[in-house]
């Protein structure tokens, strides 16, 4: 990360919490920074949490100090919490506040999940882990769950646990990291590791 402070909208939030998914966010944050995007983590506190693999992260700020307008977008992992009860609601919420703001949100696996609870997936085409699991949140969108890798719909991208690459590609796509045939060769790239889309990506 830089030492200097960005400007708003390059600042990406990514949301942090016990038991987050370590691996489905990488490549997405890995190339928003390489792209010029400040990555800041966001947690219920400040406090330090401990993902799914064991890494301990201190978040760079608090959800309550989360503004949408300090943020180009904010990026939600799956998460075993997500599941577990309502600690992560408060994600959610937010998440509505940034869509309400027309600032995109970012989520996958169980993130899903809150936000099917939150009801940000009645009216949006999106994707997940299997059409079952969201239906088990009780959410009125059914008929706009979309048998994909990934999903945007508008302002919201939804992905997967077992799609990362996909997901970060419809992120880069959005925040216009990678477009058109670069973006397809970066997917090429690391989707199916086409040695032909390296030259592309790098010339």
């Amino acid at each position: 990360m830089s030492g200097t402070t960005p400007a708003p909208g390059k600042t990406v939030h990514l949301a942090v919490y016990d038991t987050l998914a370590d691996w489905e966010t990488g490549h997405a944050t890995a190339w928003l920074a390489r792209s010029g995007y400040d990555i800041r983590t966001v947690g219920p506190t400040t406090d330090p949490v401990t993902s799914i693999g064991g890494l301990r992260i201190t978040p760079d700020l608090a959800l309550t100090g989360l503004r949408p307008e300090d943020s180009a977008l904010l990026i939600l992992p799956g998460g075993d919490l997500w599941d577990a009860g309502d600690d992560l609601a408060p994600f959610a919420a937010k998440a509505r506040a940034f869509l309400d703001a027309g600032v995109p949100v970012a989520a996958i696996c169980g993130a899903t999940a809150g936000l099917a609870r939150e009801g940000l997936l009645d009216d949006r085409d999106h994707t997940s882990a299997v059409s079952f699991y969201l239906a088990a949140t009780g959410y009125k969108g059914g008929e706009r769950y979309v048998e994909a890798d990934a999903v945007t719909d508008g302002d919201l991208i939804t992905a997967g646990p077992t799609e990362p690459v996909a997901f970060a590609r419809e992120v880069l796509g959005k925040m216009g990291a990678f477009e058109g045939t670069k973006l397809d060769a970066w997917y090429r790239l690391f989707h199916d590791s086409d040695p032909a889309a390296f030259e592309e990506l790098s010339s």
